[in-house]
């Protein structure tokens, strides 16, 4: 194995879809999202998020709350959080009651990462019950969920209980700019989703920067960029399990939605030109590739975004594949174990962790 590619890596974190798989079930999914949270944990990454996602076959994470109640419960010292509840869809109340109740069941283990997505279709957002137009209250909203964590003020009428007190540490998330105003604007930490949108990913983390104002939260900015990575003993096999995730994005733009595919030989016969074109651009902040290809890979994203901290998706069919990948990435970024100090901690003045 290659050397660790950098003496000061920043922490690494584990992004979960939650895939189901071709001839496999929900209940294989969590099973699995659980396997590999365990192992996230003993390798030593930082944190493990699933995300909400409504009406799609192939991820198993809809109820996002229940499913990390599941992961903190079968683990002991990851963070495991959501990235994220798309708020839009909830009463603020609602998730103050679900995450402090994780809160208080799992202590200073929860993170709540909040995006303003419906995570859906039009459709199922009125199947939801709720207006296409919730999300123009997204930074209300925000303030409300935070307002109802935080502790209980003189004559508040409406509390979350429980929830009150618990300060449930926020993240805002974000695909564009709008995220990185808001998140700089509350004094908040800052996920940037360039595993799937990569475009404003540069302009983001610079508005965040420049724009960020301290507040009790945070006393600098702190921002974590998602990429996808898939690492494997050889750059052909990586590119391989990689034809699992162009194959779900190429279908996305067909108007196809189903279980997560196995990978194939010959993705280019797979896709046309402009479905190629199209995926490649969505899925362009990627490493994939055999150690020494990931090892500088991982070195160039550190380096071109100065992240605070590197979620990783790896949206790989074979499970056990899944979970060599994550060993190999952690190998080479010298991750080394659990740390039970920053497992135990809150959300410190100047870095969530």
């Amino acid at each position: 194995m290659s050397a660790p590619y950098a003496a000061g890596m920043v922490p690494l974190s584990v992004l979960d879809l939650c895939p189901v798989a071709e001839g496999s079930t929900p209940a294989d999914a969590l099973a699995n999202s659980l396997a590999l949270a365990r192992h996230a944990e003993a390798l030593g990454y930082r944190r493990f998020w699933v995300a909400e996602h409504h009406n799609m076959e192939g991820i198993a994470s809809a109820a996002t709350a229940v499913v990390i109640a599941h992961l903190a419960a079968g683990t002991s010292t990851i963070r495991v959080g959501s990235g994220g509840i798309m708020l839009p869809n909830h009463s603020p109340l609602v998730i103050a009651e679900q995450f402090g109740t994780l809160a208080w069941l799992h202590p200073a283990r929860i993170d709540l990462g909040l995006g303003r997505a419906p995570g859906t279709d039009l459709a199922t957002v009125t199947a939801m019950r709720r207006r296409p137009e919730a999300s123009d209250r997204f930074p209300q909203d925000v303030l409300e969920l935070q307002a109802l964590l935080g502790p209980a003020r003189p004559g508040q009428t409406v509390r979350a209980e429980p929830g009150t007190g618990t300060e449930v540490p926020l993240w805002i998330l974000g695909s564009s700019l709008f995220g990185a105003q808001l998140a700089a604007v509350l004094g908040l930490p800052f996920a940037f989703a360039s595993h799937f949108a990569p475009t404003q990913l540069f302009q983001a983390l610079e508005i965040y920067r420049e724009r960020f104002e301290p507040s009790a939260t945070l006393d600098a900015p702190y921002a974590m960029v998602a990429l996808n990575g898939v690492a494997a003993d050889t750059d052909a096999e990586a590119r391989r399990l990689f034809t699992t995730v162009q194959q779900a994005f190429t279908n996305i733009r067909r108007g196809k939605r189903g279980k997560q595919l196995p990978p194939i030989d010959d993705i280019d016969a797979y896709w046309s030109p402009m479905e190629k074109a199209q995926a490649q651009h969505m899925l362009g902040f990627a490493v994939v590739g055999g150690p020494e290809t990931v090892r500088d890979g991982l070195a160039r994203a550190q380096a071109a975004t100065q992240a605070d901290e590197i979620m990783i998706t790896s949206s790989i069919f074979d499970p056990s594949a899944r979970r060599y990948s994550y060993s190999i990435i952690a190998e080479l970024a010298g991750l080394a174990g659990p740390d039970p100090v920053l497992a135990g901690a809150g959300l410190a003045a100047a870095a969530p962790v």
